[in-house]
C-alpha cells in the first residue's frame, strides 16, 4: 500500500481536500454562530444552515452537479453574466477537487455552527460583565478575552470531528467524479471502494480500511487526552 503510486495520489488528494475544508468550515461555522447567537431570527438561520447536514448527501450532490454543469449550470450562467469564461468544474483536473471541497464546506458549516452555538450558550454572562468593566465590552477584544478561551474545548472537538469527516469524504466523489478526471479526485475511501468492490482486491482494501481506522482512533485518543488535560488545568486553577 505504501509503495502504490495510486494510493499516494489518493492520499495527496485527501490531504488537499482536508486542508481546504477543515479551516474554512471551522472559521465559517464560528462566524455564523457568533452572528446569529443573539439574532431575532436565530431559529430560522439555524434551520437554514443545518438543512444540508440533515439532507441526503447523494441527492444534494446530484443537485450540485446540475448547478455546476459546464454549459447548463447556474454557476456558469452567472460567470458569463459578469463576463467570465465558463469553468469545467468537475471535468478539469485543476478545479475538480476544489469544487468537491466547496460542496464539503457547504455541507459541514451547519454542523460546526450548531456545536459552536452550544458552546456559546454555556458561557456565563458574568464573564462578559466583568470584561465590560475592564473595558472589553464589545468587538474583537471581548471575543479574544472571553469568548475564544471559553470555546477552547468545543473548538478542539469541532476540529477533530471536522478532520475525521473531511477524511471520510466519499459520496460526492462517487456520485460526481468517480475519482476523475485522471485520478485528480480519487480520495482514500474511494480508493478503498474501488479496490474492494470493483477490482475485488480484498486484501489491499482491508489494509486501507485498517489504516484509516487506526488514523481515526489515534485522532480520537489525542482529542480525549487534550480534553482531559484542559479539564485538569481548569480544576487546578490554571496550573498543570
Amino acid at each position: 500500500m505504501l509503495t502504490d503510486l495510486g494510493f499516494a495520489q489518493s492520499l495527496r488528494n485527501t490531504a488537499l481536500y482536508v486542508l481546504v475544508v477543515v479551516p474554512t468550515t471551522i472559521g465559517w461555522g464560528l462566524l455564523v454562530a457568533l452572528l446569529i447567537a443573539r439574532s431575532r431570527f436565530a431559529a430560522f438561520y439555524r434551520t437554514a444552515y443545518f438543512l444540508p447536514v440533515a439532507a441526503t448527501l447523494v441527492a444534494l450532490a446530484t443537485a450540485w452537479e446540475a448547478i455546476l454543469h459546464p454549459s447548463l449550470g447556474v454557476a456558469n450562467a452567472l460567470l458569463q453574466l459578469f463576463g467570465a469564461s465558463p469553468v469545467r468544474f468537475f471535468a478539469d483536473p485543476a478545479t475538480a477537487i476544489y469544487a468537491l471541497a466547496a460542496i464539503g464546506i457547504w455541507q459541514l458549516v451547519g454542523f460546526n455552527m450548531i456545536l459552536f452555538l452550544a458552546g456559546l450558550s454555556t458561557i456565563p454572562d458574568e464573564l462578559y460583565e466583568a470584561a465590560a468593566i475592564d473595558g472589553a465590552d464589545r468587538g474583537l477584544k471581548r471575543f479574544l478575552l472571553v469568548t475564544w478561551p471559553m470555546l477552547a474545548p468545543v473548538t478542539l472537538f469541532v476540529t477533530v470531528m471536522t478532520i475525521i469527516r473531511a477524511f471520510s469524504v466519499f459520496e460526492t466523489v462517487a456520485v460526481l467524479t468517480q475519482g476523475g478526471p485522471i485520478k485528480s479526485t480519487s480520495v482514500i475511501l474511494y480508493t478503498f471502494y474501488e479496490e474492494g468492490f470493483r477490482f475485488f482486491r480484498v486484501g489491499y482494501a482491508s489494509a486501507i480500511a485498517v489504516s484509516f481506522f487506526i488514523f481515526v482512533t489515534i485522532l480520537s485518543l489525542v482529542q480525549m487526552r487534550v480534553s482531559e488535560h484542559q479539564a485538569r488545568w481548569k480544576t487546578n486553577g490554571g496550573r498543570s
